[in-house]
């Protein structure tokens, strides 16, 4: 393919993603932007140029091992929900704007600190991007079938004006606002969907070596067997590989947190905690998926191309070999995609670093301007413009001037290690408050120093092809000081040998200087607030330890220079509308120096707007004694907020209970009521029937017999119905005492149960029901059979009343359960409805599902046979899973 062709395809290809990042921010509250699924994506720029071509290599040399670099991000991804939560919500609190400054910030905003975190970041990152740029040179270099050989001059090599092209796309979208805790959406979604190219583009090829190029996965395992170190690739090797592969995965494990780009779309870029439980299992996924098809790439690419050929570029020969230029392409954008993502976002968090805890803080404050934020602006924009180009143009000089003669997967793992020196004052850190900034810079200084011996000194000898005498026979010929086997440890390669004990030493600086020290009252404030963040969160102000004398002006002052005069003097009246201080204030508390470092802090950092807010105020150091008062004191005011908080709950829920009860009592009281309407409804009623009979009687005297007994009858039908009224009334308050006595005796309960249907088989005739009783062997129990036969019928009855006419049915049956007697009574009728079958068994309850307008009876029927049941030390319940009527419950004991 003709090299202009190629060019313009990059060039047409960068400007999609371009336009792709401009609709990305101009849409940025869309929730095709911001949603978990472009937040976890945007994860994947963990596979660079790597991932996308060094695996392969890998995995061609070394078999599965290479999956050790994936495996610690899977194990990480769990904890996300614990650890990174939390650094989220400490940058968030904080205005966080890199991993310097988080790292700074913790042991009390140390300046030193922070250049010495973006100085370890830079020698980490910028191999790796001299990594990505190698990797494009490669693969163009193949596509345009020229020499591997890089042009004499810079001018005329396609991968400097490549370079040039990210530093501009980088620049031009990563410093539009000087406040770097912003949010930048485009880039970030123009970075998710990168993610989801090379991907893509790697499972195509993928599919096509397996599937096309051979028959499936098992028929290039078969014919790889041949191999003669076959068993070595399917295997961890021996207990020395074991350790290597485990301080790879310890690496990769620390890599995917502290990582600048990591860091930057984790951390920064997140905008709601809840897309973390998104990621931690999608991210995994990804990573799986990824990695599915490597091996057996490379092996395809071992049996087609042999050992003649990079191996880390199988994935663009193996269809080249074949003719297949269009697929060839697409694993080109694809690899083009993992570069880009990288040098982008790699960039720009550098640059912010750079800016912001190098340049700023190091005699670069005095430049800015009183009262003009917005050549302060333009300032603080431009340092991050030239720092953007300088990381790239510094990688390309690194890769021009030797990387090319060493692999993808060796610079990788360089960067790796460098970048662990991180892990003891970060992971440490947020755990232990007695962790302090000198333990921190000496652990960093000393990992720093056994790697550069063990590691990177090495590294630059080998790739100038210059061997010296203290390679082979260690530093002063001391056999214990060879770099790559430090006191006599040998088995372990360069990379993981330089991680084990520069991490070993690193640690131990860290925690014995820590020990061995006592930090400032700065550093144990925020020690303080980050370790215990979750506590802090709301009342992170109050637990800000400062004492001194400062002006409300000096402050606004300050401020101005970077906000302006509308927004400092906006952010200082809600500051003061907050606390419900008056807007004349004139003396500075602890809570306003807080509030205007972190107002500072997402421009300058976090060390420089320290510098500044102290340039204006008279501030006195404080003693570890009251530092402890202060903050032992902000823990009791959380403490008695939480209790507040509690007491209010519980007031709260007693109101709600206090409500319901109310509601209860009354419907209770309406259902009384109704209860006393019905009684005297039902009292009046036969009353009036024989008072009107009675007249009747007296008024005629020459009424004929057969009329005087029909009227005589029915005055003897209401006083019975007058009299089993009042029986109803008194006998459930004789039920009610507690001096009432059960009349017991042995009794068959089959034959209790017959004569209760017998009563009541002419009101079933009535409707044309059936009442079967299904169970019909001898149970003999002690009871008393008049009132058990009292609660048969209440519950017979009430059946007949709710069936339909001519379809209803009911059934008696019992049974033994748990050494007792359950008797089950079932109809078929209009059931209970849900809203009243927790009342069912209240004295003077009717349910409104009844077959006339106004309810029928006293509503004491079913409260006397629970009543009855109690007597008996039994149980009464409805079955409210059943939905085909209603059914009831009795359990009897049975002794």
């Amino acid at each position: 393919m003709s090299s202009f062709v190629l060019f313009a395809i990059i060039i047409l290809y960068l400007t999609f993603l371009f336009l792709i990042a401009f609709f990305a921010e101009k849409n940025k509250r869309s929730k095709w932007v911001n949603n978990p699924i472009v937040y976890t994506l945007s994860f994947g720029v963990y596979c660079s140029a790597w991932t996308y071509y060094g695996s392969i290599g890998e995995a061609a040399e070394q078999g599965v091992r290479f999956l050790a670099i994936y495996i610690g991000p899977i194990i990480a991804a769990p904890l996300w929900i614990i650890l990174l939560r939390k650094v989220i919500r400490i940058s968030k609190q904080h205005k966080i704007s890199s991993l310097a400054d988080f790292i700074s910030l913790r042991y009390g905003k140390n300046r030193f600190l922070g250049a010495l975190v973006t100085v370890v970041c830079l020698m980490a990152i910028l191999p790796y991007t001299s990594l990505q740029l190698k990797s494009v040179s490669e693969t163009f270099e193949i596509m345009t079938q020229k020499s591997l050989m890089k042009s004499n001059s810079i001018f005329t090599d396609s991968t400097f004006y490549i370079a040039l092209i990210l530093a501009v796309f980088a620049a031009l979208f990563g410093t539009q606002t000087t406040d770097a805790s912003e949010k930048r959406r485009g880039i970030i979604f123009s970075v998710a969907f990168e993610s989801l190219i090379k991907w893509l583009f790697f499972i195509i090829i993928g599919i096509y070596c397996t599937y096309f190029l051979f028959d499936g996965t098992a028929d290039i395992v078969n014919q790889f067997k041949s191999q003669p170190n076959f068993e070595s690739l399917v295997t961890l090797g021996s207990f020395e590989g074991g350790f290597n592969w485990f301080f790879i995965i310890m690496l990769s494990f620390i890599a995917i947190f502290l990582l600048p780009r990591q860091f930057q779309v984790a951390v920064l870029e997140n905008n709601r905690e809840k897309h973390l439980k998104t990621a931690i299992w999608l991210f995994p996924l990804y990573l799986l998926l990824f990695n599915i098809f490597v091996i057996f790439i490379a092996w395809a690419g071992k049996i087609r191309l042999g050992n003649d050929v990079n191996a880390e570029y199988f994935t663009l020969l193996l269809p080249l070999s074949e003719g297949n230029i269009f697929l060839a392409m697409l694993v080109f954008l694809g690899g083009l995609s993992a570069v880009i993502s990288m040098v982008i976002v790699s960039s720009l968090a550098l640059s912010i670093m750079i800016s912001n805890n190098l340049i700023i803080p190091y005699g670069f404050l005095s430049k800015f301007v009183k009262n003009e934020p917005e050549k302060n602006e333009k300032f603080i924009k431009n340092i991050r413009r030239v720092a953007i180009f300088f990381i790239i143009i510094v990688s390309y000089s690194l890769f021009y001037s030797f990387s090319a003669k060493m692999s993808l997967y060796s610079i990788g793992l360089i960067s790796f290690v460098v970048i662990a020196q991180l892990a003891p004052s970060f992971f440490i850190g947020l755990f232990w408050n007695r962790g302090s900034s000198k333990g921190a810079i000496i652990g960093i200084l000393m990992g720093l120093l056994i790697t550069f011996f063990t590691l990177l000194v090495p590294f630059l000898l080998e790739a100038n092809s210059l061997h010296p005498q203290f390679l082979e026979e260690g530093l002063f010929s001391i056999d214990l000081l060879k770099p790559h086997a430090l006191f006599g440890i040998d088995f372990l390669t360069p990379p993981t040998h330089a991680f084990f004990w520069s991490f070993t030493v690193n640690c131990f600086c860290y925690v014995y200087f820590s020990l061995s020290s006592k930090g400032n009252y700065r550093e144990r404030n925020y020690a303080e607030m980050f370790v215990d963040s979750k506590n802090f969160t709301d009342l992170q102000d109050n637990a800000f330890v400062w004492k001194g004398e400062a002006y409300v002006s000096d402050i606004k002052e300050v401020l101005m220079r970077f906000l302006g005069q509308e927004k400092a003097t906006r952010a200082l009246n809600i500051f003061f509308a907050k606390y419900n201080l008056p807007r004349n204030t004139q003396f500075a508390d602890a809570k306003l120096i807080h509030f205007s470092e972190q107002l500072l802090t997402g421009s300058i950092g976090s060390a420089s707007s320290k510098i500044l807010i102290q340039s204006v105020v008279k501030e006195e150091e404080i003693s570890l004694v009251e530092v402890l008062r202060i903050l032992e004191e902000s823990k009791e005011a959380i403490a008695k907020s939480k209790a507040f908080k509690e007491k209010s709950l519980e007031l709260s829920n007693l109101a709600n209970q206090l409500k319901e009860a109310n509601l209860k009592l009354i419907e209770k009281d309406k259902q009384k009521d109704e209860f006393l309407d019905t009684v005297a409804h039902e009292l009046k009623t036969p009353i009036t029937g024989i008072r009107a009979t009675t007249e009747l009687l007296l008024d005629d005297a020459e009424m004929p017999i057969e009329m005087k007994e029909q009227f005589l009858n029915n005055m003897l039908q209401d006083a019975e119905r007058l009299s089993r009224l009042i029986h109803t009334i008194l006998d459930f308050e004789k039920l009610s005492s507690e001096h009432h006595q059960l009349t017991k005796s042995t009794n068959d309960i089959s034959k209790t149960i017959a004569r209760a249907i017998a009563s009541l088989q002419t009101m079933a005739a009535k409707k044309n029901c059936a009442i079967i009783q299904k169970s019909t062997y001898s149970v003999t129990i002690n009871y008393d059979e008049d009132r058990m036969i009292q609660v048969f019928t209440n519950l017979i009855a009430n059946a007949i009343k709710f069936v339909e006419p001519n379809e209803g049915f009911i059934t008696i049956e019992y049974l033994f359960e748990d050494k007792q007697l359950k008797i089950t009574v079932t109809d078929n009728g209009k059931g209970i409805p849900e809203q009243d079958q927790q009342f069912i068994f209240d004295k003077f309850f009717q349910s409104k599902n009844q077959n006339t307008i106004k309810p029928i009876g006293t509503g004491l029927g079913l409260a006397i046979c629970k009543q009855i049941i109690d007597k008996h030390q039994g149980a009464i319940w409805l079955d409210n899973s059943y939905k085909n009527g209603a059914k009831f419950h009795i359990k009897m004991p049975l002794n």
